[in-house]
């Protein structure tokens, strides 16, 4: 049976472990017949991104500090060098530093501002500047990242992540409009509170995840694979139309007012 994404070729950044939302994303475009390559940041990270690649077969393995330029340019040069251009990326990358996710908001210093909105926001940016050209190469192309309610409501302990994910959410919309007449499409899934160890990090998140899980329309939790198909259909011919839109995958709890 052939695939939404058969012959596609992508990039998926921010793969962590089994539990990572990228990983869930990766394992959706996979399985509609994407092939895919992914980075990681250091040796750390390495080993548990190279065994979860493996089992996707034909897939490539990229060392990427996405605060690095220069180690971002080697990524496009050896997609261009493989593939010849790339049809989509999902960015799942997103950092802030610890103690600037205690307390309250106005007690963020200087550098933890500029590296929570450095790796979170402008990293889009970056990527989307180096990517567009490969993807004009293939006829166009879709990039898709990762957001949350915290980036247009108070989230208590998202703190500067909360003003990081409000800088990526306009870098869509801006994005958006600037690659769109190259056929280039940027949307964000915003995805309820998913119990991955990234957000483990947040002060008071198994209470957020509580609360989503009784208030919520649905009734109950965000699970990675919703949010992964989502991306998927992002990627796909299937929203070929849709450009600029942050999708809620969060079982209907942005509509609430309490």
């Amino acid at each position: 049976m052939s695939g939404l994404l058969d012959g596609k070729k992508g990039l998926i950044l921010g793969v962590a472990n089994k539990r990572s939302i990228a990983w869930s994303c990766a394992r959706s475009v996979a399985r509609e017949g994407a092939t895919l390559a992914f980075t990681y940041q250091g040796e750390r990270l390495a080993e548990n991104v190279k065994e979860l690649a493996a089992t996707l077969p034909g897939s490539l393995m990229l060392p990427c500090d996405v605060t690095n330029e220069s180690q971002v340019d080697e990524v496009f040069k050896r997609l261009d060098g493989e593939w010849g251009g790339i049809d989509f990326f999902v960015h799942a990358v997103a950092y802030a530093k610890a103690e600037d996710l205690e307390g309250a908001y106005v007690k963020t210093k200087k550098d933890g501002f500029d590296t929570a909105l450095g790796v979170s926001a402008y990293s889009l940016t970056l990527l989307a500047q180096k990517a567009a050209p490969l993807m004009e190469k293939r006829g166009g192309g879709s990039i898709v990242t990762l957001t949350y309610l915290g980036g247009q409501r108070v989230a208590p302990g998202y703190n500067v992540m909360g003003v990081a994910k409000a800088a990526l959410e306009a870098s869509v919309l801006y994005l958006a409009n600037d690659l769109g007449p190259k056929n280039i499409r940027v949307n964000a899934v915003s995805a309820g509170p998913v119990n991955t160890l990234a957000a483990r990090g947040i002060t008071g998140f198994q209470d957020m995840l509580k609360i989503v899980r009784e208030k919520a329309p649905l009734r109950r939790n965000t699970e990675p694979e919703e949010v992964g198909d989502t991306a998927m259909f992002l990627v796909s011919p299937l929203s070929r139309g849709i450009t600029g839109e942050i999708l809620f995958v969060d079982n209907g709890y942005n509509i609430l007012a309490f």
